[in-house]
């Protein structure tokens, strides 16, 4: 009786090891199509790379266009009493691009 118990033990642990060392493969050419489309999305980053880059140096490269002051509407600044920090804004430069 104990042999037949360590027997039944045996192919138990020996059916166990085998389902353990299978490997599931669903699709033969899953492998091949991974690194295809892995490549292909590789091909087109380097491509938006590219494009991103040669758009921003032309971009870059030209001068901004310069637009002209506002005219000084009255209800536009209007100061009912003085800053802390001066007549000006904060974050106002009153200084012309000429003067230092």
């Amino acid at each position: 009786m104990a042999t037949s118990v360590t027997r039944s033990g045996l192919r138990w642990a020996a059916a166990g090891a085998k389902r353990l060392s299978l490997k599931r493969s669903f699709s033969s050419s899953a492998h091949h199509d991974e690194a295809k489309e892995a490549s292909k999305w590789e091909k087109i980053t380097y491509v938006g790379i590219a494009t991103c880059t040669v758009l921003a140096i032309y971009h870059l490269s030209h001068g901004h266009h310069e637009f002209p002051e506002p005219p000084p509407y009255p209800y536009l600044h209007i100061r009912n009493k003085e800053f802390p920090w001066g007549p000006d804004g904060l974050f106002e430069n009153k200084k012309k691009h000429g003067d230092h």
